[in-house]
């Protein structure tokens, strides 16, 4: 299998890309190269699935583990829900349609983090200091709370605790033959992607996005997917969980690699 090519600070350091760009690494960066397997020649192809990552079991596990959280932190969901309600106009969630297994579409549940413009939630990608979050959404953001309401779309059999991203119907063309998830092997190691894209003025998002991050995050996740088992996932959302609760603590994704493969390539000196 051919490999793509990138610098390393776009996986280990990337929330310091904007300032530079891709192109315009340090020299010192720019000669340090992860190697990533290419997982497709013309537009973007996801790789076979793990027997693990469509396994009944899985689902299973998947729904007891998101029912005891759910209980865990129902508290903490009402309570931020209400924080929401009180501290900006607009509802206390925001629903938005995704794009889910084999295709089919289905509603998200997210505690809202933007403010309302015209009677509408904001959606699509968001930066670090993004003019349309709240002060509380932008805390929401900063532990992922604004998460929490999603092992609901995991017990209804939308979602998996662990599986890439869902996306949004027009920036969705990658027929997936399992469930996106909470957290996942790109969700982790783009976990400052707000940062990175800081310095991109708001009419260029989408266009930075789609040309120079969401190749590589579905590269990263297809990979993972492709190799996952019980143990990878177990590790996936301990290290989510740690890199929440203590920002800045889980700074070397690739490291995940030199333990279950969920992200194949070393780098070059």
């Amino acid at each position: 299998m051919s490999s793509l090519e990138i610098p390393e600070a776009l996986i280990t350091d990337h929330h310091r890309l904007p300032r530079a760009g891709i192109g315009e690494l340090p020299a010192a960066q720019a000669s340090r190269k992860v190697s990533v397997p290419r997982l497709f020649v013309e537009g973007l192809r996801t790789a076979p699935a793990s027997s693990w990552s469509v396994s009944r079991v899985k689902r299973v596990l998947d729904v007891f583990v998101a029912s005891l959280a759910l209980i865990a932190s129902f508290p903490i969901i009402l309570v931020a829900a209400l924080i929401v309600r009180l501290t900006s106009s607009g509802p206390s969630l925001f629903r938005q349609k995704r794009v889910g297994r084999f295709g089919k579409l289905f509603t998200i549940y997210k505690l809202r983090s933007m403010r309302v413009a015209d009677g509408q939630l904001w959606s699509g990608h968001t930066k670090n200091r993004d003019p349309r979050l709240t002060v509380v959404g932008a805390w929401l953001r900063k532990y992922k709370l604004d998460e929490l309401p999603q092992l609901f779309n995991v017990i209804l059999g939308d979602m998996s605790l662990v599986g890439p991203r869902p996306k949004l119907p027009g920036h969705e063309s990658i027929y997936m033959p399992y469930r996106p998830g909470i957290t996942g092997a790109a969700t982790l190691a783009f976990r400052y992607e707000e940062e990175m894209m800081q310095d991109i003025p708001l009419r260029d998002l989408e266009g930075f996005y789609s040309a120079r991050i969401k190749p590589v995050k579905h590269e990263l996740d297809s990979e993972y997917m492709a190799h996952a088992t019980f143990s990878s996932d177990l590790l996936m959302l301990v290290r989510t969980a740690i890199a929440c609760l203590l920002p800045r603590r889980l700074e070397d994704p690739l490291s995940l690699s030199k333990e279950y493969r969920p992200i194949p390539g070393e780098i070059a000196s």
